[in-house]
This record gives C-alpha cells, structure tokens and sequence, in this order.
C-alpha cells in the first residue's frame, strides 16, 4: 500500500492551494463587487464555493484521506465528497459566471469564445459527461486501476483528480447555472440523467456483490451502500433543482397561453 501521509506539517502545505482557491474566489466576488452596473455577488454563493472546496479537500488531506487508503468505506465517503458533493456545490457557486463579471471586457470576449467552442460542446454534451463520469467509475473499480491508485502517487492523483473534473462536468452538463453556449431540452437532460443513475446505481450493487479484490467483505457491503444511498441523495438535490429549473422554464410560456 503506496503511504504518502507525512504528517501534520505536510497536510498543512497540501492544503494552501485549497485555501488560496477560496480566497481567489472571495476576492473575484469583491472585485466584481466595485462594478456599479452589477449587482452584489450573492454571499450564499461564498458559502456554497467555500464548503465545496473544504468538501475536496478533506477527500484528499488529512485523516479521511489516510483512511481510505486501507478502508473501503473511508474510501466510498471521500468518493461522493470529491466527486459528487463537492462539484454540486461548486457549481451552484457559479464560477465561471463570476470570472466573467470579473475579468476585462476583450478578456471575457475571448473566454466567451472558448465557451462556444466545438471542444467545449463536446466535453459538456451530457452523455460525454456521464460516460466520463460513471463510466470511469465501472474502470476505477471493475479493473486494477483501484489496486494501482494505492501503490502509485501518480495514479492516485490522476483518479482522483478525474473523479472530481468528471463529477463536476457532469453536473454542470445537467443543471445550468453558469452560461451555457450548447444547451440541451430539459428532456433530453433527464432522459441522460436517469441513464446515468441507473450506471451508478448497479455498480453499487455490483460492488456489494463483488468488491474489489482485497477489499473485506464487511467493508464492501457498507461502502457499496454509502455509495448507494449517499449518492442517492445527492442525485435527489439534482433532480429537485433540475425540475424546478424546468418548472420556472414553463412559467412565461403558461402566462402567454393564458394572455394571448
């Protein structure tokens, strides 16, 4: 088992970048703040970017993250923090909304051309993001990519930082919160959503069933169901703000019925 624990100091050092993406964030918000044309950036959103952030964090430093080197259940705990908790709350902090307040006018033009790219229309189509995601999770535990991320720092960076980008895509791709060049129907969006639900639904059972190899029996069956039922409501948040987006989507189109 590959150990990169070094001690308190260390987690400390890991954690800088962490706290520096916070204060970047809290920083944009008060430079946009200056602008008298826009309105105050939201504090919830603050909120919401700063717990997100602390959720990656505590998945990949400190004691949680020690743990799940050796515990599949500390291991399942870190995977909806990295990888579901903390992109949901991400992105409803709306970054790339704030970068654009933000920056310069020619700066935000070309980043509103790098947002209407073919690159980005492909890497945000929600069945790209769902393949990536639920589908790196069937690679990450059906194959020795799970037994290699324990024993190589490379590897065990490399998942994790996936787990987080295909997390964060993929929720991005279902709920829009930022603008969004490549929109897709409401229906279009469920009908992928309930697909991959279904993937990380059966993997959960998959994994209760059949672990990876070296993983106990005891720790598969309760990690398998903190996945299951974890993941569960996380996905319930998504599909609540999703219909509700939907709802109000619907609501001008009924007043225009009404009032001809």
């Amino acid at each position: 088992m590959h150990e990169t624990h070094g001690g308190l100091l260390f987690d400390l050092m890991l954690a800088i970048p962490f706290l520096l993406i916070i204060l970047l964030y809290i920083g944009a918000g008060l430079v946009s703040n200056r602008s008298p044309h826009l309105q105050k950036w939201p504090y919830w959103r603050y909120v919401l970017w700063s717990i997100g952030v602390l959720c990656a964090g505590i998945a990949v430093i400190g004691p949680l993250a020690d743990q799940a080197r050796i515990d599949f259940r500390a291991h399942m705990v870190g995977h909806l923090l990295l990888g579901m908790l903390a992109p949901l709350l991400l992105v409803l902090a709306a970054p790339m909304t704030l970068l654009l307040r933000t920056l310069p006018v020619s700066a935000a033009k070309k980043m509103t051309l790098l947002l209407r790219s073919s690159y980005v229309r492909v890497i945000s189509h929600p069945v790209t993001t769902s393949i990536l995601n639920i589908g790196g999770l069937w690679v990450l535990y059906t194959t020795d990519l799970y037994h290699m991320m324990h024993n190589s720092l490379g590897v065990h960076v490399l998942v994790h930082l996936h787990v987080f980008l295909a997390g964060y895509l993929f929720t991005m791709s279902m709920i829009y919160i930022d603008p969004v060049a490549h929109r897709y129907s409401y229906l279009y969006r469920s009908i992928v959503f309930i697909f991959a639900l279904a993937g990380h639904g059966i993997l959960s059972k998959y994994l209760y069933a059949s672990p990876p190899e070296g993983v106990s029996v005891n720790q598969a069956e309760t990690g398998s169901m903190i996945m299951y039922y974890g993941g569960d409501a996380i996905d319930a948040v998504l599909i609540f703000i999703l219909c509700l987006q939907w709802y109000q989507s619907a609501q001008p189109n009924k007043r225009l019925a009404a009032h001809p």
